[in-house]
C-alpha cells in the first residue's frame, strides 16, 4: 500500500448553532480546531418540520393537477 494515501483524521470540536458543542473525528482542518455551523438539526426545517412552499411558476403545477387530477388510484 502507498504511503500517505489516508487523510489525517484527528479530533475537532463542532459548534451548533445554538452554542452547544461535542467533540469528534473528522479529516475537516488540524487536531483541535473548531468548526461553526451555519446550519444544524436543531434550526434547519429539514429536521424541524418547518413549512414548506410550493411554487406555481408558469402554471406547470395547475397544469399538471388539470390534466391529472381526476385520477384515483384504487381505493381511499
Amino acid at each position: 500500500m502507498k504511503a500517505d494515501t489516508h487523510p489525517n483524521y484527528h479530533f475537532i470540536k463542532v459548534v451548533m448553532t445554538d452554542g452547544s458543542e461535542y467533540m469528534t473525528r473528522s479529516t475537516y482542518g488540524n487536531e483541535g480546531d473548531k468548526l461553526s455551523l451555519d446550519i444544524d438539526p436543531s434550526t434547519h426545517p429539514a429536521w424541524t418540520g418547518g413549512s414548506q412552499q410550493l411554487l406555481d411558476r408558469g402554471g406547470r403545477l395547475s397544469k399538471f393537477n388539470s390534466r391529472f387530477g381526476g385520477i384515483s388510484l384504487g381505493k381511499k
